[in-house]
């Protein structure tokens, strides 16, 4: 019986069921990576609880010191993290105890663990969005690069991967620009609201201690101390803020990513890749595979993922702080790693892509994409009403067909057998250096618009 109950657990849970909820408990394995968060936080609320008389000036150097010491052992690799100690905060205090003795035992005076490790994982997260406003600015820096240089840049405009009208490589890098500025946005209005501290909060119910809870909030960064115990303790609005703006932001990244696979093709030929985001076939000599573009389009999903299994971790909790809350870190870990990745590696690939402008311009002027400019001159010119210039174009696109030719290679006469008031000067605007010259309107892809929207994001960026 004995051995067949332990087959169960298996490998390493051979010794049974305290082996399994050690390891089911224990999250040191990945919280480790607030060690950072968590000893500023120790010292913070200790110089607190020393200004406000709680404890002695002379505990609290002693904490300090020792805290220090704790710090200094991670940071080199030296320091034992013990799963049986289960968590970051367990493991520190442990340390310090052996370092300093009798005071380690007061630094945990008015706090909880609910609202340590809600302050470690706020100030963890608050981290991330400062490091992703810089990896983002590197971003709209390459964006806007392949703009300027490609502001007269002709290429095929598309709606469901159809040529439908002529833009500018410019004109379509700045698409890009305008969601990673969204981006951007997002993540510093997140971080502002993120930027309370829930140091303080104790369990759930405060405490009856005379702590400062403005002291710690100063001292760690943060705008002022949370308002409700309650909510301190029990939020994770922060981490789901965080993981629903790199969704948002990564989506767009696999968007950009998808067009690098379709547009480095041998059937497209738009744009070519350096070598150091592209890798060889094993049997094919000729291949060129985009692979840094096709793994940042896999590894989307993992940041997607995370956000879904965050929220159904936390929807169905009641107040306060319940162990489930446990399993957020490791998603938003994992997903910030993965983001931050996909946002270097598409940076390298925007920086070293070279336009294949030629290519670019020959497609541009296929599949009738000068048709709207013919229906817009015999409104302008003529002044019909669109919805017969609409009828009128079709008609002279089925004549280019016919003669399977594009709308610029007919002559006046095939234009005016389809509508005898077409005039010669037509042809001014069927090219598609025409064409986008012409789109003018605020927004719109004529290099013009496209030389002063860099300048303006380039102000912006600084």
């Amino acid at each position: 019986m004995t051995k067949s109950a332990n087959s169960m657990w298996g490998g390493r849970f051979a010794a049974g069921p305290d082996a399994i909820m050690e390891a089911i408990n224990a999250s040191i394995g990945f919280d480790q990576r607030m060690a950072a968060q968590d000893i500023a936080g120790s010292r913070a609320h200790a110089a607190m609880l020393a200004a406000t008389g709680i404890i002695s000036d002379t505990d609290a150097a002693a904490i300090e010191e020792g805290l220090l010491t704790v710090l200094s052992e991670i940071e080199t690799g030296k320091f034992p993290f013990s799963t049986a100690l289960e968590d970051i905060h367990m493991n520190v205090e442990a340390r310090l105890r052996d370092l300093i003795g009798e005071p380690a035992g007061r630094l945990h005076t008015a706090r909880s663990r609910n609202d340590q490790v809600a302050v470690d994982f706020r100030l963890w997260v608050r981290e991330q969005c400062d490091a992703v406003d810089d990896a983002l600015a590197r971003l709209l820096q390459a964006l806007l690069a392949q703009a300027e240089a490609g502001a007269d840049w002709v290429m095929p405009g598309f709606t469901h991967l159809q040529v439908a009208q002529p833009v500018t490589w410019g004109h379509h890098m700045l698409a890009y620009v305008e969601m990673i500025g969204r981006d951007r946005a997002r993540f510093a209005d997140a971080r502002k609201r993120m930027n309370l501290s829930p140091l303080g909060a104790a369990a759930l119910a405060g405490t009856s201690f005379p702590i400062d809870r403005e002291m710690t909030a100063k001292a760690l960064g943060f705008d002022g101390p949370m308002a409700n115990s309650l909510d301190a303790v029990a939020d994770r609005d922060f981490a789901l803020e965080f993981l629903s703006s790199a969704s948002i932001c990564a989506m767009h990244l696999s968007r950009l990513a998808e067009e690098l696979v379709i547009w480095s093709s041998a059937q497209f030929r738009f744009v070519k890749m350096s070598d150091k985001w592209s890798t060889g076939s094993s049997i094919m000599p000729q291949k060129r595979n985009p692979d840094a573009a096709e793994l940042i389009r896999a590894k989307i999903g993992r940041i997607f993922g995370a956000n879904v299994a965050l929220m159904t971790v936390m929807k169905g909790l009641p107040l306060t702080y319940s162990k489930d809350m446990q399993e957020d870190k490791e998603q938003v870990f994992d997903a910030a790693d993965n983001f931050m990745l996909a946002l270097a590696a598409m940076t390298g690939m925007v920086s070293d892509m070279t336009a294949n402008v030629e290519s670019l311009e020959a497609a541009a002027a296929t599949g009738f994409s000068t048709a709207t400019d013919l229906a817009d001159w015999l409104v302008r010119e003529l002044g019909m009403p669109f919805r017969e210039a609409h009828h009128v174009t079709g008609s002279l696109v089925a004549a280019a067909e016919a003669k399977n030719c594009d709308l610029p290679d007919l002559t006046l006469s095939d234009m005016q057998a389809v509508h005898q008031d077409i005039r010669q000067d037509v042809f001014d605007v069927l090219g598609v250096k025409n064409s986008v010259a012409s789109r003018t309107s605020f927004g719109g892809t004529a290099p013009a618009n496209v030389r002063a929207q860099v300048a303006a994001w380039k102000d912006r960026l600084g």
